[in-house]
């Protein structure tokens, strides 16, 4: 017989017991707390970037030198940003982005710096964000975050202003992938709609997107289970248990055909972007960089990015591409071993669809930057890796928790090593943003940690150029033309060097190589302007004037050529004429020299009253003194 139960004790046993689940907060609170870790963790570790300076390379073109850009986020620069092919790209949400940062901040470097670093935590905490909704797991997406949110590879991407394009594309690519979960798991037109303008959004910040339809193909696979494939009971009960953002199972016939328009918007990116590089010159010619050249490159990159994720040692700014042939057993052992991951990977696809999902994601979205239609003079950048990376930090922590879940491990004990992880790589990238602080430091460091680096001592030898350490900046340009004999950059400034010394000969070589090998149509007219400068003061003047002709039919826009023209015109005693090509150069850009030269060709027109006008409004100019030196040398340069 049990005793009777008092009033007291029924109602004790009716409470709700307390529990440890009880006690924890609730899942919402959790993915918040996850959230606000993860942008704790960006802004600690790129809190440096405040200190940094924008860099001659990019920087200047894209905001700094920009007249379009620094004048802020008017009506004429949304018109230009959706027209220009400038820097050979067309992405205007990216211009109009800078034109707003230019607004709010001015030339301020820490502002423009700092939203590239609210743009990476934003990316981190989406991509937290959408493969926990896809997949219903927690911790191991919060770990794929992290990584992603403090790995080296992504300090190019979020210290470098110019860059700002590639946080924006990813904001905008993120929101697609989780728009399309959210259309997967109930399909509407409304959601699918919201998912492509996501992804227009995307393209019109950069390109590099344009494999998103493909990656879908591979996100309906795994996490959402699309594909009508048999799966394995295993595979059934993974499905259930995460409680994937997915919807019904679709014919292969249905996936496609549900992204046909998303592959015409990419195959429209992809034609206007080819066009605007061909525009800016920026596509290399295969006499540049021949095929097979190209091939090896990408197949050796490929391995060396794979590298670069697992040990993030020796980034650079830039990683030349090399111009001649790898060595043979480079080839076949990047080969074998592409091939030898792929297809185990895939075999593995059954019980683990996240291997194959991830190393896919990897090798395709790569494939757009991979370097088979070469633009730039890179073999491979850090850049590139920013969205290909998720592919395999999802294999990685997967394939991690996997292992430790069959062999109940705790997640306690996993935390310390994950931890450890975190903060080796936290500590790396606050040590690399400092070398992005300015463009000295910047170009110093990639010679340190790569070889053969024509870029890199070309570029540096500019800096130092315009620092006034001109022999050491010439030493590092024979540097690159050791490296590579037909470096456009490298004669051109050369050239300069030895024109400024009155080595004649020499430089009339180094700008001879540069217009017979440059396919960009303004280095050319560069070229040609400075060979017409050289030749004038040799006193071959029909040459002088032939070739400052040339540069101007190259562009109409080069001033300095115009200058050349009238003082050809001068010294020959047409004074109208350079009148005429005084008063085009002014047009074209607003300098005392150029208003100085236009006033002594109207004394000597004796139109004396417009001279002594534009005397009178250059009288004030702080750089008088300096622009007048520069015209005694000009007209005595002869």
């Amino acid at each position: 017989m049990h005793p009777p139960t008092s009033a007291a004790t029924a109602q004790r046993m009716e409470a709700p017991r307390t529990t440890a689940s009880n006690l924890l907060p609730s899942p919402a609170f959790r993915t918040l707390f996850s959230c606000l870790l993860l942008a704790a963790a960006v802004l600690a570790c790129y809190n440096p970037v405040a200190k940094n300076h924008f860099l001659t390379f990019d920087d200047d073109r894209y905001i700094v030198d920009n007249p379009h850009v620094k004048a802020g986020l008017t009506r004429d620069a949304v018109k230009w940003a959706f027209t220009t092919y400038e820097e050979a790209n067309w992405h205007p949400l990216t211009w109009l982005s800078h034109a707003l940062d230019c607004q709010l901040f001015g030339l301020n470097a820490a502002g423009h710096h700092y939203v590239n670093v609210l743009l990476h935590a934003a990316n981190s905490i989406l991509l937290f964000l959408l493969l926990q909704y896809a997949t219903g797991l927690r911790w191991r997406s919060l770990m794929v975050a992290a990584l992603f949110a403090l790995h080296p590879i992504n300090v190019e991407s979020v210290a470098w202003a110019a860059e700002r394009k590639n946080v924006l594309s990813m904001l905008f690519f993120l929101l697609a992938l989780y728009a399309y979960s959210w259309y997967a798991r109930t399909p509407g037109v409304s959601r699918y709609l919201t998912m492509a303008g996501f992804f227009v959004l995307s393209l019109l910040s950069k390109p590099q997107v344009v494999t998103f339809p493909c990656l879908l193909l591979l996100w309906d696979y795994w996490p959402l289970f699309r594909w009508p494939s048999a799966a394995p009971d295993a595979v059934k009960q993974q499905r259930v248990k995460q409680h994937a953002a997915a919807g019904a199972t679709q014919s292969l016939g249905r996936l496609l055909l549900e992204k046909v328009p998303l592959f015409l918007l990419s195959a429209a990116s992809a034609a206007i972007t080819i066009k605007a590089q061909k525009a800016g010159g920026a596509v290399k010619k295969l006499t540049e960089f021949g095929l097979n050249l190209r091939i090896e490159t990408a197949l050796i990159s490929y391995a060396r990015y794979v590298g670069k994720m697992f040990w993030p040692s020796k980034l650079a700014g830039l990683y030349p591409h090399p111009t001649t042939l790898y060595p043979v057993w480079q080839i076949i052992a990047a080969t074998l071993s592409l091939l030898l991951v792929t297809a185990f990977l895939l075999l593995q696809s059954s019980r683990q669809r996240y291997l194959a999902v991830g190393w896919l994601w990897f090798l395709g979205s790569l494939v757009p930057m991979i370097g088979l239609v070469q633009v730039g003079l890179q073999s491979m950048a850090d850049r590139y890796a920013y969205i290909p990376f998720i592919g395999l930090f999802v294999m990685v922590v997967w394939s991690v928790a996997d292992w430790a879940e069959k062999r109940r491990i705790s997640n306690l004990r996993l935390a310390v090593p994950a931890l450890c992880s975190l903060l080796a790589l936290g500590v790396l990238s606050h040590r690399q943003i400092g070398y992005w602080h300015d463009t000295t430091t910047f170009w110093r460091h990639a010679l340190a940690v790569t070889s053969q680096n024509y870029v890199a001592e070309g570029n540096l030898g500019e800096v130092l150029f315009s620092d006034g350490k001109e022999d050491e900046g010439a030493e590092h340009f024979r540097n690159a033309l050791a490296v590579r004999p037909d470096g456009l950059v490298a004669n051109l400034d050369l050239g300069a060097y030895e024109d400024r010394r009155s080595n004649l000969p020499a430089a009339i070589q180094h700008y001879q190589v540069v217009i017979d090998h440059a396919g960009d149509v303004g280095m050319r007219a560069t070229a040609y302007g400075s060979l017409g400068f050289v030749y004038r003061e040799r006193g071959e003047m029909a040459k002088a004037k032939q070739c400052f002709e040339t540069s101007v039919r190259l562009d109409d826009s080069r001033a300095r050529a115009r200058i050349g023209l009238g003082l050809v015109a001068q010294d020959g005693g047409d004074v109208e004429e350079a009148i005429r090509q005084y008063s085009l150069a002014a047009s074209l850009q607003n300098s005392d020299t150029i208003n100085i030269l236009l006033a002594r060709a109207l004394e000597a027109a004796g139109r004396s009253d417009q001279a002594k006008t534009i005397y009178s409004r250059v009288a004030a100019s702080p750089k008088l003194a300096e622009s007048q030196q520069e015209v005694k040398e000009l007209i005595g340069s002869r």
